[in-house]
């Protein structure tokens, strides 16, 4: 399965991800849907359970990393990603969405999170903190009973 060219909108520009599934990675099986439905949920086998093999994709170690932090639970221990979709009627259209998801996780995890630089507050900052909390504190004290000295 290829999934065509997605763009993603990076500090150097427009970046382009391809994802090139091969078929073999995935195995799809069909179940009885739970749920409202009547006679149609009970007779058609329209839930598609999609199995994905993550170590045929051949991810870069970070994506593969961010892949296992989104997917959570939906990942198995043997690197099978779990995508269960039960939300329309027919077996196309539960198809299609479980392809969607899939392409979602996998921009998801292809994206890099901001590099964090970390900072200190200044001398002048720290002063005007203790200053405000020195009034307050002050502002407190007032609030008591008064006494009849």
């Amino acid at each position: 399965m290829f999934i065509p060219p997605l763009f993603l909108l990076e500090p150097s520009g427009y970046h382009i991800l391809m994802f090139d599934i091969p078929d073999s990675a995935i195995t799809e099986t069909f179940l009885a849907a739970s749920g409202p439905g009547g006679q149609n949920v009970n007779k058609v086998e329209t839930a598609v359970q999609m199995r994905l093999n993550v170590y045929a994709l051949r991810l870069s170690p970070y994506a593969f990393r961010k892949l296992k932090e989104i997917a959570g639970r939906k990942m198995t221990a043997g690197g099978q990603l779990l995508i269960t979709v039960r939300e329309h009627r027919t077996r196309e259209a539960n198809r299609v969405e479980a392809r969607k998801r899939l392409e979602n996780m996998l921009v998801e995890a292809h994206k890099r999170d901001a590099h964090r630089v970390k900072t200190r507050p200044s001398r002048a900052a720290k002063a005007r903190r203790v200053n405000a909390k020195k009034i307050k504190g002050s502002v407190k004290k007032m609030r008591g009973k008064p006494s009849l000295d």
